[in-house]
């Protein structure tokens, strides 16, 4: 679900993942792969030969060809067949920001090569793509692992260690977000060493009753601790139907709340204080901080991916991103 009051045109250029279904992501930090084109050739397809680059289109100082790189490979390395070749870095008529191109195609050659095109801002941490500024260098989530590592402090199943966190951001009443919950049910099992934690992302304007939800949330994990919160949060999902209307969200949060093991009316008490508005407020402003504009993300270790896409690319990138970090699974 996408926040109508954000502009969002940039995101299928920012996509991290080059499949089509990403293009439902939210905030990513790196420019996608052009689009997938196949080939309309009957002949086996080869893999693109880029033409040699001229070391004349190599005028900007800033970034260096070896950055580009590390930050594609940072990127893109968990899918094998994509491969890219930096073609000429320029310097601009502004002072410090450079151009940079880059051919991208398939390995397979099924895919047209393709260029893709952005500006290395002087700070040499950021790049504009598109309408969008996106997280650049060798290491382009670092800044927000660190970020999440201080400040995602949400109810959480799996390992106390942050080493490898994933932080889902969520709206209990986002159909895409309860289709999510499988996939975080996988990663709690195929990743034991995982920190998983949940940050509430409700889209009001949308969902009349998702503030509701997360207030409910917060008391239950408040009052309950952990556990009862991902009991509650299934229930919720589960029912999620029931938060159509004021009346049937009553019903359903508190039944949601009772099959986790607590008392109803102490956790409406709870939700309806300024206390518990200002954490759901606070969870909302990490998401914006971060960049985060639509929902279910989860962020492994600083890398905002779709919580929603195919379960065997999400394992894959989250397995090639514990490698880039130096965690052993």
């Amino acid at each position: 679900m996408i926040r109508p009051s954000i502009h969002f045109a940039g995101t299928a250029v920012l996509v991290a993942l080059s499949l089509p279904l990403m293009q439902a992501s939210a905030q990513t930090q790196v420019p996608a792969a052009p689009a997938a084109t196949t080939l309309a050739a009957p002949a086996p397809a080869a893999a693109p030969v880029f033409p040699k680059p001229d070391p004349k289109n190599f005028t900007a100082s800033s970034p260096t060809k070896e950055t580009v790189d590390a930050f594609l490979t940072a990127s893109w390395g968990y899918e094998d067949s994509r491969i890219w070749q930096v073609q000429a870095i320029l310097k601009t008529p502004v002072e410090g920001i450079s151009k940079v191109l880059i051919l991208v195609g398939d390995k397979t050659g099924k895919e047209k090569p393709a260029v893709l095109q952005f500006f290395a801002l002087p700070d040499g941490k950021h790049i504009i793509a598109a309408d969008d500024i996106v997280a650049f260098g060798e290491k382009p989530f670092a800044d927000f692992r660190a970020q999440l590592q201080q400040q995602a402090a949400g109810p959480y199943r799996g390992a106390a260690s942050k080493d490898l966190e994933m932080v889902e951001f969520a709206d209990f009443q986002c159909p895409h977000c309860k289709e999510a919950q499988a996939n975080m049910d996988k990663l709690a099992v195929d990743f034991p060493k995982a920190r998983i934690v949940f940050e509430n992302d409700p889209i009001a304007s949308i969902h009349p009753q998702s503030v509701t939800a997360a207030s409910y949330g917060v008391c239950v994990a408040s009052l309950g601790g952990s556990t009862a919160f991902f009991q509650f949060a299934a229930a919720v999902f589960d029912g999620q139907d029931g938060l159509a209307t004021a009346d049937g969200a009553t019903l359903t949060l508190n039944s949601a709340v009772t099959k986790a093991g607590l008392d109803p009316g102490k956790v409406a008490a709870c939700a309806a204080t300024p206390a518990t508005k200002e954490s759901v407020d606070a969870t909302v402003k990490l998401a914006v901080d971060l960049g985060i504009k639509q929902v279910p993300i989860v962020v492994i270790n600083g890398r905002s991916v779709p919580a929603n896409v195919p379960y065997e690319i999400l394992k894959k990138i989250v397995e090639y991103q514990a490698k880039m970090d130096g965690i052993t699974l």
